[in-house]
């Protein structure tokens, strides 16, 4: 008897062990957080961050049906995303935990509320408006979509809509975020007083050393670069270095003072710091300019390749997959210019084009593009589209002021060159090249 009843129990138990392994529920993965490294984890910032993403983690594997922590944990990462730079890590994160989120809710409002701002921060900002007003349809009286629609009309080129959600954004919840729209708007209007008026209340209204303050301070700064009070710039961007020790944005803009005394040297240590960092190709892009500049062509040469690999990967992502990877095709077209590839330049500020016609951003980089081209008749088209909303930012009007002066229209072309380079010779050295040159055989 026992002889056949081994066999037979042994039987059922791996017919329950297989019923177990078919049946059972896979347990969810949560994306896990990763360690921060050099000033970045330091202080009490990092380790309040990690006790409360590592107290949320718990709770989702206790939980893997706790949303509401999911929710937190997604934002949570976005936040980690800024701080780091590593979007395509948390971002993916992100966008994974609120996709779980949204199939258990789909109206739910804050998620889509961050999945909107997750798809404009991947520069998807056609999808992001439609998520934006998706999001407002739920819930009409919140500040924060007010936000998330201003930033996705103005990228689209929808200005006019724009001003009036960031009004009623102001209205429903006047606080740093809003003011901060106010003064990009300003800006993008060509009212810098106005806009430095805006950002300055923004700053104030913020709480010193929180990442969105001294971000906020380094756009004031930036601010008085574009006005020509590099000495002002400078100090916000040590005020932002105190507040927050070893904040790339502001290094960044340390180095860009020390570029404008023509240190570039300097300004290379603090972009090589700021690098070390945070993962952002602008810091690769401006140290192409910076490695030129201090005589020293082959560092240029590998920065601009390194430049262009990251935006290449990261537009590549984007082409594999709607929800996420960072749309990267104007920034890649003026990367491909540093690298002399025009017909690339082209291809991919025709691409940016094809998804937002209206910018005034993307009207300028077609225009730039076409003029290194020499299709200078073709550039003033699009030229004259970036500036219908009367812009007074000093790249811009340099490009504008050579395109006409290559047209023949020289006396209008040489005093917008003559202005920008007298305001802020020291944003692009790519246009006060190019300008000097011009005006040098007038």
């Amino acid at each position: 008897m026992k002889k056949y009843l081994y066999p037979s129990l042994l039987l059922v138990f791996g017919l329950l062990a297989l019923a177990i392994f078919v049946f059972k529920k896979p347990a969810v993965r949560t994306p896990e957080l990763k360690e921060r490294h050099g000033d970045l984890a330091a202080g009490g910032e990092w380790l309040n961050t990690k006790a409360a993403i590592e107290g949320l983690l718990a709770k989702l594997r206790q939980n893997p049906a706790d949303h509401k922590s999911r929710l937190l944990l997604a934002q949570a990462y976005m936040q980690e995303a800024r701080v780091t730079g590593d979007h395509p890590y948390y971002d993916g994160a992100a966008m994974e935990l609120l996709e779980e989120v949204l199939q258990a809710g789909p109206e739910n409002f804050e998620a889509l509320c961050c999945k909107a701002s997750l798809s404009l921060t991947q520069h998807h900002f056609a999808q992001g408006l439609g998520i934006a007003e998706q999001a407002r349809q739920l819930n009409p009286n919140s500040g924060f979509v007010y936000g998330l629609l201003t930033d996705a009309n103005v990228e689209m080129g929808h200005y006019e809509e724009a001003i009036k959600m960031a009004d009623k954004m102001n209205e429903l919840r006047p606080d740093l975020p809003a003011y901060a729209r106010v003064s990009y708007l300003r800006e993008i209007y060509g009212d810098v007083p106005g806009a430095i008026q805006a950002m300055d209340m923004a700053v104030k209204a913020g709480y010193i050393g929180l990442e969105q303050t001294e971000w906020t301070r380094v756009a004031l700064g930036h601010l008085h670069e574009i006005s020509g009070d590099t000495a002002r710039a400078r100090g916000y961007y040590l005020m932002a270095l105190a507040a927050r020790p070893g904040y790339a944005y502001a290094l960044a803009g340390m180095g860009r003072m020390a570029a404008a005394r023509r240190d570039y040297a300097t300004a290379i240590r603090y972009y090589q710091q700021a690098r070390g960092l945070v993962k952002d190709y602008a810091f690769a892009d401006e140290l192409t300019d910076l490695y030129r500049l201090n005589g020293q062509p082959s560092e240029a040469q590998k920065m601009a390749k390194e430049s262009i690999a990251m935006l290449a990967s990261a537009a590549q992502e984007a082409d594999d997959n709607e929800q996420m990877g960072h749309y990267a095709d104007r920034e890649l077209a003026y990367a491909y210019l540093k690298t002399n590839e025009l017909d690339k330049a082209l291809e991919h500020a025709k691409i940016e084009y094809g998804r937002r016609p209206d910018n005034i951003d993307v009207n300028e980089t077609m225009a730039w593009v076409l003029y290194k081209r020499g299709q200078y008749a073709e550039a003033q088209k699009y030229m004259q589209v970036a500036r219908r909303t009367g812009s007074k930012n000093p790249v811009l009007l340099a490009r504008a002021g050579l395109i006409l002066s290559k047209l023949g229209k020289t006396a209008e072309g040489q005093a917008l060159i003559e202005n920008s380079l007298k305001t802020a010779p020291y944003l692009n050295p790519d246009v006060e090249a190019e300008g000097k040159r011009l005006l040098a055989v007038r």
